[in-house]
């Protein structure tokens, strides 16, 4: 699988460790998208350097980290067709695969409750459940592209 991962400066670390990681257990091809120092960085920067790979289909999947991991989710999901998703442990990695299909997991430097390489398997491992999330999906990208609007209730 070809994985885009990127980082502000409070995840470098964790993404040097994470791509190590995934390039000898898992065997993926991995594009590192910055940053690349501990070297203070502005996080939607990298958001959208993730976002854009996974959207025009350079990346199966992304991975970003920061402090909290929320400023990367709303830059990332600003992106069409991306649907990023925060995730602190394995279940919720799992459970955002397969029932929101996401394409980006986006973690958290300082708040996983589990091992980031833990968390990041499971959500590689997930497939889509299709089905009735099917559904709930497409309204996601009906939304995106201004078809689907709120009732008038």
């Amino acid at each position: 699988m070809k994985i885009a991962i990127g980082t502000d400066h409070r995840g470098f670390e964790a993404k040097q460790k994470l791509i190590t990681e995934l390039a000898r257990a898992g065997g993926h091809q991995v594009f590192d998208c910055g940053t690349h120092s501990t070297e203070p960085c502005d996080y939607p920067d990298i958001a959208l350097s993730v976002a854009s790979r996974v959207s025009r289909g350079e990346a199966d999947r992304g991975v970003l980290i920061c402090m909290s991991g929320i400023g990367m989710a709303i830059a990332a999901n600003k992106v069409k067709g991306i649907r990023a998703g925060l995730c602190h442990k394995s279940a919720t990695a799992a459970l955002s695969r397969e029932h929101n299909d996401t394409n980006i997991l986006v973690l958290s430097s300082v708040e996983a409750m589990e091992p980031i390489a833990d968390i990041v398997k499971a959500w590689l491992a997930a497939p889509f459940g299709g089905g009735r999330h099917t559904r709930r999906v497409e309204k996601i990208t009906q939304i995106e592209n201004g078809q689907l609007q709120p009732s008038q209730e």
